[in-house]
């Protein structure tokens, strides 16, 4: 098993900032690939980042390309994303996931996640 905690979400102007975390205990050294996801009110759950447990990998989504940075301490068990210039269509509540199987895009390929943070973009 293993178990994620999401953290450092908030309400932030447009043109602003956040870093998440993702916290990760249990059998998270296993994990070959952890992600983020978000889901906005009203919308479907849609993929964010993701990256590979070396972290020699690295996958965005093309809305979030050049904005957002994932990263991740594996020493800490902790996945990062730094989100900068922040817009209010990037309002929604973000959500970290694992799975030890390969990269993916789809929510339903993975098999761990945390219970979310909520991020609020003013305009």
């Amino acid at each position: 098993q293993v178990q994620l905690v999401e953290s450092g979400g908030g309400l932030v102007q447009a043109g602003g900032s956040l870093r998440l975390s993702c916290a990760a205990s249990g059998r998270a050294s296993s994990m070959y690939i952890m992600a983020w996801f978000r889901q906005a009110p009203g919308k479907e759950r849609e993929f964010v980042a993701a990256i590979r447990s070396g972290g020699s990998s690295v996958y965005y989504a093309n809305s979030v390309k050049g904005r957002f940075t994932i990263s991740r301490d594996n020493g800490k068990n902790t996945m990062y994303l730094q989100m900068n210039s922040l817009k209010p269509d990037d309002t929604a509540v973000y959500y970290c996931a694992a799975d030890a199987s390969a990269y993916s895009g789809r929510s339903a390929s993975y098999a761990y996640w945390g219970h979310g943070t909520q991020v609020t973009v003013s305009s």
